[in-house]
C-alpha cells in the first residue's frame, strides 16, 4: 500500500503563486479539513478569510497561517445575518471576494428508526442552506467584481449513500444539485461553481474506526491508501485559481478511484 504525503514533503508540493493577491473565504475553516484548505490557499499568495462558529478556532487558524493580512471570523452559516455579514468582512478588509468556499458541516449519524426530525434537519440546514447563503452572498458580490470561483463540499456519501447517514448523504446530494443550478444561474457574470466529493479521508472519524474495518475500506480503493487532507485541499486549490478556468458545474470526486 502506497504511503500518503504528509508534512513538509506535502508542503513542496503546494504551488506558490496561483492566488496571488486574491481573497478567499473559507466556511468551517477552525479545524480539519478546512483549516488543510486554508494553509493551502495561503501557501499559494491568498489572502484568506476564515470563518468558523467557534471565533476562537477561526482566530487560531487565521494566525496559523503563513502570510500576512488572514482574518477570523465567526460565522453561523445557517443565519443569512451572519453569511451577511461574513462577505461584507471579507469585502471591507480585502476589497473585495475573489474565492469562497462552503466547507461547514455537521454529523448526526443514526439508522432511520433512531434518527429525529431535529437530527435531520439540522444537517440539511447546515450543509444545504449553509452552502445557498454562502453561494449567494459570494455570486452576489463576485458579479460586481467581474468573476470569481465558488467551491461547494459534497462527499462520496452523496453519491452512494451511506447506512446511518440518510441526513448527510441527503444533504451531500442536495449539494451537487445546488452546484449545478447555481453555475447555470450565474456563468454569464464570469462565476464559475463548482463541487468536490471526498472520499475516505485520513480524519479523526476515520482514525476512530476499528483497524480491521478501516483496511477493509482502504482495500476498495483502486489507488491503494487513504486520500489526505492535503489531497482535498488540492482540489480545492485547482478550482479556486485560474487552472480551472472553463470548468464551471462540475463535481470532482477525490476518492483514489473508490465508487467510480
Amino acid at each position: 500500500m502506497s504511503a500518503a504525503t504528509t508534512g513538509t514533503e506535502a508542503e513542496a508540493q503546494t504551488p506558490p503563486g496561483l492566488l496571488t493577491a486574491k481573497t478567499v473565504v473559507i466556511t468551517g475553516a477552525g479545524r480539519g479539513i478546512g483549516r488543510d484548505m486554508a494553509r493551502a490557499m495561503a501557501l499559494s499568495g491568498a489572502t484568506v478569510v476564515v470563518a468558523d462558529v467557534d471565533l476562537g478556532s477561526a482566530q487560531e487558524t487565521a494566525g496559523l497561517l503563513p502570510g500576512t493580512g488572514h482574518l477570523g471570523v465567526a460565522c453561523d452559516v445557517t443565519s443569512e445575518e451572519s453569511v451577511s455579514a461574513l462577505a461584507d468582512a471579507a469585502t471591507e478588509a480585502a476589497g473585495g471576494i475573489d474565492v469562497w468556499v462552503n466547507n461547514a458541516g455537521i454529523t448526526r449519524d443514526r439508522v432511520m428508526r433512531k434518527m429525529s426530525v431535529e437530527d435531520f434537519t439540522a444537517v440539511l440546514q447546515v450543509h444545504v442552506l449553509g452552502a445557498w447563503l454562502g453561494t449567494r452572498a459570494a455570486s452576489a458580490r463576485m458579479r460586481e467584481r467581474g468573476g470569481g470561483s465558488i467551491v461547494n463540499m459534497s462527499s462520496i456519501s452523496g453519491k452512494v449513500g451511506n447506512p446511518g447517514q440518510t441526513n448527510y448523504s441527503a444533504a451531500k446530494a442536495g449539494i451537487v444539485g445546488l452546484t449545478k443550478a447555481a453555475a447555470k444561474e450565474v456563468a454569464r457574470h464570469g462565476v464559475r461553481v463548482n463541487a468536490i466529493q471526498p472520499g475516505l479521508i485520513d480524519t479523526d472519524m476515520t482514525r476512530a474506526m476499528p483497524p480491521d474495518v478501516l483496511q477493509e475500506k482502504i482495500g476498495e480503493v483502486p489507488l491503494g491508501r487513504i486520500g489526505t487532507v492535503r489531497d482535498v485541499a488540492h482540489a480545492a486549490l485547482f478550482l479556486a485559481s485560474d487552472l480551472s478556468a472553463y470548468i464551471t458545474g462540475t463535481v470532482i470526486e477525490v476518492s483514489g478511484g473508490r465508487h467510480i
